[in-house]
């Protein structure tokens, strides 16, 4: 981010006119920008889109960007968690975030639009009227108002029904959660705390025209879609700006497989060595709980004191039990509480349940937590029976 503002502050000259109605030229082009998705941040793994303005007889050339944000915007963080966070729309030389975007190695596709003059003239107005700071923020959703789903609206608010969108080219029924995970195949930290975090509204089947909260989708929609006015189909030119070099995927050792499976057996060679030693190792069950249960606590936070929809209904909050933060204190103490005994059988119960049911639940839960909901019923069980034998 610090890259491309020094970029565009060293590039970017505001066209003196802006402010004023331009009469577009019949030479006119409205495009569709798509950028490719990136493995180096998390952010940037899904792509981008945005809508590009060119008259070579106005001197204009000019990229519309619904992907800024503020981090000076009052209560910034808060807002973020709370799911109130406002982006915005600015626009910036197109120069400057090609030569961004081919930096990065990430593909730019064009789509040059079949827009009347009129209509292109529509949308040039609507997008110089949104970018005046009374009009430029809206209110960011991960999968339903986004920087991709405003580059769609921008088309239907202003030719409304003189575009129309065919989706009968998308013949899969995705749920939101396995669109998500399409792009994250190479992030696997990411889409485990993307699953974590985000509970079942995630798993509904998208409808096709919800699959354009992904810029890909974006793309193939408007390769797709009509001008009825026209009564031509929406793309005239669709030409690659930029393809980056193919790269060799390589392996990667910190990964959750690993991490995981190691943990579980060190988890489990403890146990066998507590329990054949009489003994139990309390700071191994003190870390285990309360990080589970730090979790829990986030998500319940998430679905109960904030506006993200896609946070509700968590079934994570099977194992990330947020009692299992509070446990830590009895577990501390130099006499353990008789009841711990039961919280332990009730733990084991419903660990071995979710394991049982794991793929039949409603909500597709990551893969890589079956060896922490492991630990989680080992050390319960373990716990069980130490504690019925001190009794």
């Amino acid at each position: 981010m610090k890259k491309i503002i020094l970029c565009l502050v060293l590039t970017y000259v505001a066209p003196t006119s802006m402010a004023q109605s331009i009469q577009l030229s019949p030479r006119a082009a409205i495009s569709i920008i798509t950028m490719g998705p990136s493995q180096e941040e998390l952010y940037s793994a899904f792509g981008h889109s945005g809508i590009r303005v060119y008259d070579s007889l106005n001197n204009i050339d000019l990229f519309f960007n619904y992907g800024v944000f503020n981090f000076d915007q009052p209560n910034f963080y808060l807002n973020f968690t709370r799911g109130h966070l406002l982006y915005s729309v600015d626009y910036y030389p197109y120069a400057a975030f090609r030569d961004y975007y081919i930096e990065q190695k990430r593909f730019i596709h064009e789509q040059i639009l079949n827009l009347s003059l009129q209509q292109a003239q529509q949308v040039f107005d609507f997008l110089a009227w949104n970018i005046l700071p009374e009009n430029k923020d809206y209110l960011y959703d991960y999968f339903y108002n986004n920087c991709a789903t405003q580059v769609r609206d921008v088309f239907k608010r202003v030719l409304k029904s003189e575009v129309h969108f065919d989706s009968s080219f998308i013949q899969t029924h995705y749920t939101i959660r396995q669109l998500t995970d399409l792009y994250l195949a190479q992030q696997p930290w990411g889409d485990l705390g993307i699953d974590i975090c985000l509970g079942l509204p995630m798993d509904k089947t998208a409808r096709p025209y919800e699959y354009m909260f992904l810029p890909d989708y974006i793309e193939s929609s408007f390769d797709h879609a009509t001008n009825q006015m026209l009564k031509l189909p929406m793309v005239k030119i669709k030409k690659s700006v930029y393809e980056p070099p193919v790269e060799k995927i390589s392996f990667q050792w910190f990964h959750p497989w690993i991490v995981f499976g190691i943990v579980l057996m060190l988890v489990s060679a403890l146990t066998y060595f507590d329990w054949r030693h009489a003994k139990a190792s309390t700071w191994l069950d003190v870390v285990l709980f309360f990080v589970c249960g730090a979790i829990g606590l986030l998500l319940l936070l998430l679905w109960a004191a904030t506006d993200h929809r896609a946070a509700a209904n968590n079934f994570n909050l099977l194992w990330a039990l947020p009692t299992h933060f509070f446990l830590v204190f009895f577990l501390l103490k130099k006499e353990i509480p008789k009841w711990l005994r039961y919280y332990f059988a009730a733990t084991t119960i419903i660990c071995a349940l979710l394991l049982g049911f794991w793929f039949l639940l409603p909500q597709a839960l990551n893969v890589f937590l079956l060896p922490v909901v492991g630990m989680l019923l080992i050390r319960s069980v373990f716990n069980f029976l130490h504690l019925q034998k001190q009794k």
